[in-house]
């Protein structure tokens, strides 16, 4: 009995100094991201200047890749409210959700008092930003358009939350991994066609404009809607014309639209992408979007089209 009470005490005792170093790490985790924060105006990547508040505590993050982007910078702790489909990493799907990126839910991010918002220039009703503005909230663009731009905003969310060694860090990484791609293809003389298949019933393809065509690109791929812009819808008889060489079909269903989209290319056995068993199903969410995650997109990619191209190290 005495040595069974003096277990339970030692055990309570060593779990008790394990929460306070646990709560301790979170702390400092906690001032890492929000003391090195100023007051002070800041021009964002929508060219607007932010006055930004002196200690800033609570974000809410407008855009799913924004989520990721504050989680890829250890700020995750200061988020108190995301918008719908931040599902990664999947801690994001336990905070508050406040709408949509594109049908916000103004009287949710209100009542969240939140320090700061989190935007994107392109897709964040301005409506809703100017009122959050007259509001006294503090509200910071970014414009990721391209990988450099996605970069560029990993740097200015780590400036404003005060994570700059984080953020230096992250787009460190991302910029170490693309040069290995580019390594691997610099030279090539065989860029295989693509064609990335974002819809199945209309076909719906990704052209010049797009994070999808860039990592085609930067992969050693064509991509045979580079010739339109946005996302342009195809007929059977246009992609037969186009005689991919690659199908990469990407769905929010995945695995049942895919089995429905190979079934309906098979018909078409001369088809070079069927001839040569290659049609293949990616995560949507790594390929449009614009987060770190768009190089594990990119390296995936190079896998897909130079399968006999060693391959580089993957990270998630």
């Amino acid at each position: 009995m005495i040595k069974k009470y003096l277990n339970s005490n030692v055990s309570a005792s060593l779990n008790a100094r394990i929460r306070r170093v646990a709560m301790a790490g979170s702390f400092l985790f906690f001032l890492m991201c929000a003391a090195s924060v100023s007051a002070g105006t800041i021009q964002d990547h929508a060219g607007r200047d932010v006055e930004l508040p002196a200690n800033i505590q609570r974000v809410v993050s407008l855009a799913p890749s924004i989520t990721e982007i504050v989680f890829a910078i250890d700020c995750q702790q200061l988020l108190v409210g995301v918008t719908e489909y931040s599902d990664y990493p999947p801690e994001a799907q336990n905070l508050s959700s406040v709408g949509s990126y594109v049908y916000l839910d103004l009287e949710k991010i209100v009542s969240l008092r939140p320090d700061l918002c989190l935007a994107v220039k392109d897709g964040n009703p301005v409506a809703i930003i100017r009122r959050l503005e007259e509001m006294g909230i503090a509200v910071y663009a970014v414009n990721p358009r391209d990988l450099d731009s996605v970069m560029a905003a990993v740097s200015g969310i780590g400036k404003v939350l005060g994570a700059q060694q984080r953020a230096r860090q992250v787009v460190s990484e991302m910029q170490n991994r693309m040069d290995k791609v580019q390594e691997k293809v610099d030279g090539i003389s065989q860029r295989p066609g693509v064609f990335f298949q974002i819809g199945v019933d209309p076909i719906v393809s990704a052209g010049a404009d797009t994070f999808i065509h860039e990592l085609i690109g930067l992969a050693g791929g064509r991509n045979l809607a580079g010739g339109q812009t946005g996302y342009p819808r195809y007929s059977v008889e246009d992609v037969l014309a186009l005689a991919p060489d690659i199908i990469i079909v990407t769905s929010m269903n995945r695995q049942q639209v895919f089995d429905k989209v190979v079934r309906q290319w098979r018909q078409w056995k001369d088809l070079p992408a069927v001839a040569n068993d290659r049609i293949y199903l990616v995560d949507s969410d790594v390929y449009d979007r614009p987060s770190p995650r768009l190089i594990k997109g990119l390296e995936e990619l190079l896998g897909l089209i130079h399968p006999d191209m060693p391959a580089v190290a993957k990270e998630n």
